[in-house]
């Protein structure tokens, strides 16, 4: 699956995955005016619709790189394409370890391999920082769950069921 990002460049370059899956060739940098096409899967943390195992025949993933201070500002531009978010997740990278939906690029990027069954692939991505696996370790059985999960649906129920402080809040 094609990994696209859009780097705001609104963070520290040195620890920025993002450019890291670029620099590694992991992944395509593309230019903030990019228009996705419909059948390009566009991560986004306020999108109403959650990642699910029914999304696997997109043709890639898109991943904006922007500071979580200024996200709701750049997520609602118009950038096409499917948006999902992300069902809750910890965070395994040194600086947010253990938050709850606080996620790099990488791990996003990861999490959306595995979800709609490239594992191995989601493994290769995080295999390109020391913390990498701490993140699958973290999130080992929701991630298998969500990724065995038969509908969108099924995907809300499991993630209010593994986390229902991240329920509770969207119900705010």
């Amino acid at each position: 699956m094609n990994v696209l990002i859009i780097d705001y460049a609104q963070d520290d370059p040195v620890k920025c995955t993002a450019r890291k899956m670029v620099r590694m060739g992991l992944a395509t940098e593309v230019s903030r005016k990019f228009h996705a096409a419909s059948s390009l899967l566009v991560l986004n943390p306020f999108g109403e619709i959650v990642l699910s195992p029914e999304d696997r025949d997109s043709k890639g993933i898109l991943d904006i790189d922007c500071s979580w201070n200024l996200a709701r500002e750049v997520f609602f531009k118009k950038l096409g394409g499917k948006h999902r978010r992300l069902p809750a997740l910890l965070a395994g990278n040194p600086t947010n370890y253990s938050r709850l939906g606080v996620l790099t690029s990488l791990e996003a990027v990861a999490a959306s391999l595995y979800i709609v069954g490239e594992r191995e692939e989601a493994k290769r991505f995080l295999s390109i920082y020391k913390w990498g696996p701490t993140f699958l370790t973290l999130n080992a059985e929701p991630l298998e769950e969500y990724s065995r999960a038969g509908s969108e649906g099924e995907v809300r129920d499991l993630e209010a069921e593994f986390f229902p402080e991240a329920f509770q809040e969207r119900l705010k």
